[in-house]
């Protein structure tokens, strides 16, 4: 029986530092009329039937990042914030010299006193697609609350790389009925002259498939997903005590809770092209992209009229 009775929450990942972008990449204006990439998730979003958002947010931006969204969506959905601080650990694993976040797992924990129904999980600085939130927000209205029914939209390797370095993507084993076995963070994918190869931990190179699934963090998750999260990120505190740049990802939290034995995850195809920006260099391509879509009329020329 399905018990969910609530709308689906969607959670927005925006605490990154954009390192390698070389500015706030959630703050970026990708058009003429002042669009964030945001703009367009939250747009999607609306139209999909997502009545909750959530954002995750730091502290330092927090002026300018509610004065850049709430004017436009305030009375069309509920707004909750939850701020991402590198503090927000446990006091044994305090430590004064790092100044990295933990990592999107670590994100999505904290919201745990704010979201109780079913929810979806995304980057502020990918561009998903409309098909990709509809396609979403059907299964989770459809997933019971109490389940460990977990869900995950795969872009396709080749479509979500960039000519400009290396990307992090969460590669995906995924088995024949379409459910995912494991999943792998790659935190260094480029491109090379014989195809596409990542670096592996001590260094050296591997090749890898430009088809294989890839998870660009847009996934669907019951409350259930807390119950694996809190022991999961103590394993990997205690692991790195002494790392002040290892980040606890998302794929991290979904492979320990499909290890359990509990969890099925299941891969979610959408019709929709992947694009996002992890340099500088990527913006241009994302303008062009945005404006051909407004060409189709797949968006109106102002977002929040």
């Amino acid at each position: 029986m399905n018990t969910n009775h609530h709308h689906p929450t969607l959670i927005i990942l925006a605490a990154g530092m954009g390192s390698r972008y070389g500015c706030l990449k959630q703050l970026d204006i990708f058009t003429p009329q002042g669009d964030t990439i945001i703009d367009f998730s939250l747009y999607d979003a609306l139209q999909a039937g997502f009545k909750k958002f959530v954002f995750i947010i730091r502290e330092s931006f927090e002026n300018e990042f509610k004065s850049l969204i709430e004017k436009k969506i305030k009375g069309k959905a509920e707004i909750e914030y939850v701020y991402q601080e590198i503090d927000r650990v446990p006091q044994e694993y305090l430590n004064a010299e790092r100044t990295k976040p933990w990592g999107t797992g670590h994100a999505l924990l904290l919201t745990k006193d704010v979201v109780h129904e079913n929810f979806a999980i995304i980057n502020a600085d990918d561009f998903y697609g409309r098909d990709a939130f509809m396609v979403m927000y059907d299964f989770l209205k459809k997933t019971d609350i109490n389940s460990y029914h977990f869900s995950m939209i795969g872009y396709l390797l080749k479509n979500t790389v960039s000519d400009h370095g290396y990307v992090s993507r969460g590669v995906c084993e995924v088995d024949c009925n379409g459910n995912l076995l494991n999943v792998t963070e790659r935190t260094y994918i480029e491109k090379s002259e014989n195809g596409l190869r990542y670096k592996e931990e001590d260094e050296s190179f591997t090749t890898i498939e430009e088809e294989v699934t890839v998870s660009m963090n847009f996934w669907g998750f019951t409350p259930r997903c807390f119950e694996f999260g809190n022991d999961s990120f103590k394993r990997f505190l205690e692991k790195n005590k002494g790392n002040l740049k290892a980040e606890y990802y998302l794929p991290t939290l979904v492979a320990d809770s499909i290890a359990s034995g509990k969890v099925n995850v299941k891969l979610l195809k959408s019709n929709d092209r992947w694009f996002g920006v992890t340099y500088s260099e990527d913006k241009e391509i994302v303008q062009k992209r945005i404006s051909e879509l407004r060409m189709k009329k797949l968006y109106p020329e102002n977002l929040w009229e």
